[in-house]
């Protein structure tokens, strides 16, 4: 048994996975299959290491923000290396949240996050979610302060 991530497109599966291969160290392309006329139909792709599928699957089925695909990377220049990769055409969201410019949700995450967000002080939790409401694209610096002068 496998499990796979699986996101229906309107046309632009083959454009989207060479710009999320070209993004994503350790990713490649790994099958393309194509209909008759040779367009691309479903794109295989191992992001990192991860399983997913894309298809040109026609209208009707819109991607929306109830699936993302979440990055955690470990400086702050690689949060905004994705950002400003994935925001270019996109739409950036709250708290590290993004659309790219073909409709689909990531979310650029630092790894340090989840150990700011939890822990025996309240009082920390509180102002590192605080701090991150206030933000779109996430800013290590500003969430360690956060925690730090809590």
């Amino acid at each position: 048994m496998s499990i796979n991530t699986f996101f229906w497109f309107e046309s632009a599966a083959e454009e989207a996975a060479s710009l999320y291969t070209a993004l994503v160290p350790n990713s490649r392309i790994t099958d393309v299959a194509r209909d008759s006329a040779g367009v691309a139909f479903v794109v295989s792709v191992e992001l990192d290491g991860q399983s997913v599928t894309l298809m040109n699957g026609g209208g009707g089925h819109p991607l929306t923000d109830a699936a993302s695909l979440q990055v955690v990377v470990e400086t702050q220049e690689e949060i905004d290396r994705l950002w400003d990769a994935l925001t270019e055409g996109g739409v950036p969201g709250p708290c590290g949240w993004l659309t790219d410019r073909f409709g689909l949700s990531w979310q650029v995450t630092p790894a340090v996050l989840p150990s700011l967000m939890s822990g025996d002080n309240a009082a920390k939790t509180i102002a590192v979610g605080t701090a991150l409401r206030g933000m779109s694209k996430l800013d290590i610096k500003t969430l360690q302060d956060a925690y730090d002068n809590a």
